[in-house]
């Protein structure tokens, strides 16, 4: 696994919540051993959470990027995905549109080496224009990769930085600083929560500042250990028993578990966490699944 978030910006200290992990017994007794799945609970938040830890390079399982196929309005709760695909676990994935039918994928989209929707090229804010480049995570024939990384061309480019934006002064963004980036998948979303093992929240960086997405919300999120595993975690909110997190706990409770690296996918409402056909979660606490674009599936072979 290639690391390409490698950065000396600057990091953020935050504490992690103080969640107690313990192994879901019944569900792993049905998944191969690269496949674990825990849940944590923090009562004094309060804080509900759960993740799965999916190991690299075995031949017991595979991951892959999933699109709704629904035609009418591409969208379909993660419970769907997993009754169509027969995925073992699906979480929700990245942002998209909700307010167009059909959706359209906010954000890069790349599937079978295709890339179905490109990486937002820039933002907006106050009249002032920023070029992107935003935390994708990408699936490869070796395992799993994080890089800060935009499409030009039909081609892909990361970063080993994002480029240096503050609220107000825009930065450049360089094509010659970049490298090719060669996955098989790729998902975007945003921003990056870890560097090099260390809390660091690309919020300015990448462009999500004068949105609502760096505050207390449910959180879906991915991560990847220094051995190459892929960490999948889900924090519920916006309910009695669970509050939601910020940016930077939930960083810390990926650092926690031990990432190198992770970045924030879509959240609120969107994150929801099936495995074996059971909604392990309690949707922005409404019991109710939303309806998404895109989804990260396990497949248990």
């Amino acid at each position: 696994m290639a690391c390409v978030i490698c950065t000396s910006a600057l990091t953020w200290a935050a504490a992690a919540p103080d969640l107690a992990w313990a192994p879901l017994e019944a569900l792993n007794a049905e998944l191969p051993s690269g496949v674990r799945v825990y849940a944590g609970v923090d009562p004094k938040l309060p804080l509900r959470a759960w993740y799965v830890s999916v190991a690299e390079g075995e031949d017991s399982h595979r991951v892959e990027v999933l699109v709704s196929d629904d035609p009418t309005d591409r969208r379909e709760t993660v419970t769907s995905f997993a009754a169509d695909t027969g995925a073992c676990v699906v979480i929700n994935g990245g942002y998209f549109t909700m307010e167009r039918t059909p959706a359209h994928h906010a954000g890069l989209l790349v599937i079978d080496g295709v890339i179905e929707a490109p990486a937002t090229r820039s933002a907006m804010r106050d009249d002032v224009r920023y070029a992107t480049a935003r935390a994708a995570l990408g699936l490869t024939s070796a395992g799993f990769d994080i890089a800060w990384a935009t499409s030009r061309g039909g081609n892909l480019l990361a970063w080993a930085a994002p480029p240096a934006h503050r609220q107000g002064t825009p930065a450049q963004l360089d094509p010659a600083t970049s490298t090719p980036w060669v996955v098989e998948d790729a998902l975007g979303g945003g921003p990056a929560l870890v560097s090099n093992g260390e809390v660091h929240v690309a919020t300015d960086e990448e462009v999500f500042f004068g949105t609502a997405i760096p505050y207390t919300h449910p959180r879906t999120a991915a991560g990847i250990t220094a051995d190459g595993t892929l960490l999948l975690l889900l924090v519920d909110g916006r309910q009695r028993l669970s509050r939601g997190v910020r940016l930077e706990e939930l960083a810390a409770i990926m650092v926690d578990l031990g990432a190198e690296e992770a970045l924030n996918l879509d959240g609120g409402g969107s994150s929801s966490l099936v495995v074996h056909g059971q909604l392990l979660n309690n949707p922005a606490g409404r019991r109710k699944e939303r309806e998404v674009m895109t989804a990260l599936g396990v497949f248990c072979d």
